[in-house]
């Protein structure tokens, strides 16, 4: 399953850290950010509670970028 959230970052090397952080989440298959539109799109693996891997995924993006937010 795939799905959108928007965020909220500052500068592009920050979004980029925040995709690393997100793709290394437990329950992520993929991810990718877009900085110009404020977009990540989460692509979860099978059978995974997505609302559980949101929480962990912003949790380890918080860890690289504090003032990073997902509009979960």
């Amino acid at each position: 399953m795939k799905k959108t959230y928007g965020i909220e970052v500052d500068c592009a090397n920050c979004a980029n850290k925040m995709e690393e952080a997100a793709r290394k989440t437990t329950g992520v298959k993929d991810c990718s950010v877009n900085f110009m539109a404020l977009k990540m799109n989460v692509e979860f693996e099978d059978g995974a509670d997505e609302k559980a891997v949101m929480k962990e995924v912003l949790k380890n993006c918080k860890k690289v970028e504090d003032d990073c937010e997902i509009f979960i």
